[in-house]
């Protein structure tokens, strides 16, 4: 470790904003001695709940994101935000946007923003993302808020790098059918209706509320068969209409105090009127406390953990064979075979694996005879 390096730990262990800042911009760019950073934060890894933002574009997410963040602050709870957003194909460039919306935060020396472009990566996320927020929260951050660019339907990479998802939609966000679609509507532990007082924002969550019931098969799974039934003398009658009314059972089951399996409760919110704010504040630490006493946090992080090694070696792979001069010659020599169809890509994809064996196990690269 050389001794800047040491000096930055050192400050950066003292908590000192500035060291904090150049930590996440040498593990963001993957500049040297970014690996040296991760594995000092990674024994106190796990102190901070993360808690991912996505939704459609306009939908509001950064402004929920500074409510949020917000009310955070005024439980003395310490934020770091990362907020992602696209990277141009034709340019390269990204319009880093989110500092402006959340100035009411920015000045804020419990509060630590940081924005990121997603670089051509897919999923809502850049590829560093996860790594900056191991940073933040080896940091000493209480809260790390993930705002995703908000792609679409696919943007599932959240899903992966936070402890609980909220999902921000608005009335324009489509019909009863866009809610029953796979996707970004199955990775939500909260969702949260933005924009309310818009036409349409009731059924939207009724909606929403119906596909969570269907899903769940609330739907007559506790009613009784409907021959010769005799409404009046039905014990609980309540249960019974939630029975028959996924979308009341749905709403029902998302307003329990201790559930044996969370259902994600669907929120009226206006955050730009700081309306159901705390609403949202209270869904996301209900869902905290079900996650710790279920078992669940765990059984997330640790998928998290096996997912980042996995990462690991595929960006391993990728720099030490497509950044080698010998193999990229090598590729280049096959085109001809491949263009007149004597070979095909699977055959040079598994000589190119055998020949590369040295290379991918980090010993010094020696190259081998074709076979």
């Amino acid at each position: 470790m050389t001794e800047a390096m040491s000096r930055l730990l050192e400050q950066f262990r003292a908590g000192k904003p500035a060291a904090l800042a150049r930590a996440v911009s040498i593990v963001e760019n993957h500049r040297p001695g970014f690996e040296q950073i991760l594995a000092a934060v990674h024994p106190t890894l796990g102190r901070a709940r993360r808690i991912g933002i996505t939704g459609p574009p306009g939908a509001g997410k950064s402004t929920l994101t500074t409510r949020l963040a917000r009310r955070y602050r005024n439980a003395g709870l310490r934020v770091g935000i990362v907020a992602v957003d696209p990277t141009s194909p034709f340019t390269g460039g990204a319009l880093l946007g989110d500092r402006i919306r959340m100035e009411e935060v920015a000045l804020d020396p419990g509060v630590f923003i940081r924005s990121m472009a997603t670089r051509g990566s897919l999923g809502g996320l850049a590829t560093s993302t996860r790594e900056v927020c191991d940073v933040l929260d080896g940091f000493g951050m209480d809260v790390i808020l993930l705002e995703t660019v908000g792609v679409g339907q696919s943007e599932l990479d959240i899903s992966r790098a936070a402890d609980t998802t909220l999902v921000v939609l608005v009335p324009e966000s489509g019909d009863s059918i866009q809610t029953l679609k796979a996707g970004v509507m199955e990775i939500a532990d909260v969702f949260a209706v933005n924009k309310a007082d818009r036409p349409g924002a009731d059924r939207l969550r009724n909606d929403i509320e119906l596909m969570l019931g269907l899903r769940a098969g609330a739907a007559m799974q506790n009613a009784p068969a409907h021959h010769g039934l005799d409404l009046r003398h039905v014990p609980d009658r309540d249960a019974l209409r939630d029975a028959m009314n996924p979308a009341r059972a749905a709403r029902a089951a998302a307003q329990e105090g201790q559930p044996v399996q969370w259902t994600p409760p669907v929120l009226r919110v206006i955050a730009s009127q700081n309306e159901g704010v705390d609403e949202v504040v209270d869904a996301l630490e209900r869902h905290v406390r079900y996650l710790e006493t279920s078992g669940e946090l765990r059984a997330r992080r640790r998928a998290r953990l096996r997912e980042r090694v996995m990462e690991v070696v595929d960006q391993q792979i990728r720099r030490r064979l497509w950044q080698d001069s010998d193999t990229l010659a090598w590729v280049n020599e096959r085109l001809d075979a491949l263009e007149a169809g004597t070979q095909v890509p699977f055959a040079v994809a598994d000589a190119l694996r055998a020949r590369s064996a040295v290379l991918l196990t980090g010993a010094e690269y020696a190259p081998l005879q074709d076979g």
